[in-house]
């Protein structure tokens, strides 16, 4: 289907999109200089899907593979769930040429990842995203982290994958909600940086399951989405000043996972609700117009996302919660606002009392 390279000043690396991939995984990665040993990471359920042939494929290459499974769900994106990681790569005896091969969703790639970074000081990974949202965002760019108590992702390192290997054949195994979740970040792909790709989506009759796309919609999403990733990252890999436009929807959206445990709504969820904040507030700043917040809150309801707080969310909580986001700076909240499709602005000129009157208009 597609190749793509995420060309960086250390490290280069290949987007490889095909239906099938999956059986060629040890094939793909046998002409990187791995290492012989790989531990493979994954949860029961993914585990139980696609494991057997992701382990035969690369002990088909000549690899020596162990593996562990996490379990699934983001409230076990913690440092005791990440010891597991550890422990096995302790029992397999990982060298630091060995490789970490992440095959799961966003909290899989984001835990092995950084395991990787860390196990001796850094090993190699190798993502496998086996969920539309991590396809799409997650697998890409080298961000990886565990969630601390008081906020989501506040533990973590900047760590590249060697190889981001997709299949989208993987999807057909996806529940329909986790679907959906990945589609909040291929409308945040077009409303930050892909006005052609917000455009498609638009002409698409619904969002809400991979049935109700056509092959080349699908395949247009993959490409797009990952090439829009990875136009970010080549510009700014460290997230210094330009890939934190990335983080659109996602400023209020960590407030809602953290402040209702990981439990209540998805990722994607979560970033949809916070795109629908997001997009009011530039129109209450006068950065974009009602007819562009309709728009993009008509994509978001054709893929059949939340676009309300969840109920009994207090607004202040929320207000404390941002305070720890990332992306404060100078003790201001930073948000990413969009002034047209395709193209954002970040600001720290929200004030409380607008943002107050936005976050009580969505409850």
């Amino acid at each position: 289907m597609a190749s793509i390279t995420v060309q960086l000043p250390s490290k280069s690396y290949e987007i490889a999109i095909a239906p099938g991939n999956l059986d060629k995984l040890g094939q793909k990665m046998q002409p990187l200089n791995l290492g012989k040993k790989v531990l493979l990471v994954s949860n029961p359920e993914i585990f139980g899907h696609y494991g057997s042939r992701a382990i035969a494929s690369l002990q088909q290459a000549g690899f020596d593979v162990s593996h562990c499974t996490l379990p699934a769900g983001e409230q076990y994106k913690n440092f005791q769930t990440l010891n597991n990681i550890y422990d096995a790569a302790l029992a397999h005896r990982m060298e630091r040429s060995s490789t970490m091969v992440a095959l799961g969703g966003g909290v899989v790639g984001d835990m092995t990842g950084f395991a990787a970074a860390t196990w001796l000081r850094g090993l190699n990974v190798v993502q496998v995203p086996t969920s539309l949202l991590a396809m799409v965002d997650a697998a890409i760019g080298g961000k990886t982290g565990v969630n601390h108590p008081q906020g989501k992702n506040l533990i973590g390192a900047f760590h590249q994958p060697r190889l981001v290997l997709i299949d989208p054949e993987v999807l057909k195994t996806l529940p329909v909600r986790e679907f959906r979740g990945g589609m909040a970040e291929v409308i945040k792909y077009g409303t930050i940086w892909d006005a052609e790709l917000f455009a498609k989506m638009e002409n698409s009759q619904e969002l809400d399951e991979i049935n109700h796309l056509t092959p080349g919609l699908l395949e247009e999403i993959l490409i797009r989405s990952c090439q829009s990733k990875a136009d970010v990252v080549e510009k700014d890999e460290k997230e210094s000043g330009l890939r934190a436009i990335l983080n659109y929807g996602h400023t209020i959206g960590h407030a809602v996972e953290s402040l209702t445990g990981y439990t209540m709504v998805t990722h994607g969820e979560a970033v949809a609700i916070g795109m629908v904040a997001a997009s009011r507030l530039a129109v209450e700043l006068g950065m974009w117009d009602e007819q562009s917040d309709r728009r993009q809150l008509a994509l978001i309801e054709k893929a059949s996302l939340p676009t309300r707080l969840p109920s009994g969310l207090d607004i202040e909580e929320i207000l404390v919660s941002l305070q720890t986001d990332k992306k404060v700076k100078a003790g201001k909240v930073r948000f990413v606002l969009p002034t047209g499709v395709g193209v954002v602005k970040i600001t720290d000129r929200v004030s409380a009392d607008v943002l107050r009157g936005v976050l009580t208009g969505m409850g």
